[in-house]
């Protein structure tokens, strides 16, 4: 049976903006919760919160404890957990995982990255009951160089392919990543369930984007974030200052005792 924030989801199709961000921690989450339809636990906590290269190594039980964390804030969205590489290589693998990855946060859904081959593995993680989203484009778990795709017909007829494939497997929705507007507005139109993009454009249904990144916390800027404010700036100014009132003995006051003078 569907749960009623998928029923959410699926009805803002072709009417209303979806807006989605990522979490890693509780007190993120809350403040999002406030403004999101839907929370992605993203396996991108390997580049913003480990520094790693890429999302390659990231384990299953590292994105669990941020899963739970991230549970806690979060009451109103949809909550979706990245289901990291390495972890859904076969069906009866996929499965298990995903049924730990729910047991274990209480997520509303998991997220899988598409090879262009895991049709299978979707449809019997759905058979467990558990709602899956896609992902097509640049999916960084299988591609190391980062390229637009749907620049040609052959790829605007692969990418169309995979995402009906997708859709047909029962997925929920499908993330868009970095696909040319004309592909988006293609798949867009041609699925039943939302689309949401990241680097591709207006034509989806939703958006979707790292939340340190729009923050000015990451140090990754590419084109298709826009950076709201500066909080690598702000921070040091307060660091600067708590530094500067310690030296100068200006910190801890009076006030600031716990008891006595």
């Amino acid at each position: 049976m569907m749960s009623k924030k998928i029923k959410n989801i699926l009805l803002k199709k072709n009417k209303n903006k979806i807006v989605s961000l990522t979490a890693y921690s509780k007190n993120y989450a809350k403040i999002l919760d406030k403004h999101c339809d839907i929370i992605l636990v993203g396996d991108s906590m390997a580049n913003v919160l480990y520094g790693m290269k890429n999302t390659h190594k990231i384990t299953l039980d590292t994105i669990i404890q941020h899963g739970i964390s991230v549970r806690k804030g979060v009451k109103k969205s949809l909550l979706v957990v990245d289901m990291p590489k390495g972890t859904y290589k076969n069906p009866s693998e996929a499965k298990k995982n995903a049924k730990k990855i729910i047991k274990r946060t209480n997520c509303d859904a998991v997220k899988i990255e598409s090879n262009n081959k895991n049709f299978k593995i979707i449809r019997e993680i759905i058979k467990a009951k558990i709602p899956v989203m896609g992902h097509i484009g640049f999916t960084p778990q299988f591609k190391n160089t980062f390229r637009v795709e749907g620049k040609n017909k052959k790829q605007v007829k692969k990418l169309i392919k995979e995402a009906v494939s997708i859709e047909k497997a029962g997925a929920f929705s499908i993330v868009l990543e970095c696909i040319t507007p004309n592909t988006a507005k293609i798949i867009t139109n041609m699925l039943k369930i939302p689309t949401i993009g990241i680097g591709s454009s207006l034509n989806c249904d939703g958006q979707i984007l790292v939340t340190d990144d729009i923050l000015g916390l990451s140090g990754f800027y590419p084109k298709f974030v826009k950076k709201y404010i500066n909080l690598n700036t702000a921070i040091e100014k307060v660091v600067k200052k708590y530094s500067k009132d310690v030296k100068n003995k200006l910190f801890p006051k009076k006030k600031n005792f716990l008891y006595g003078k």
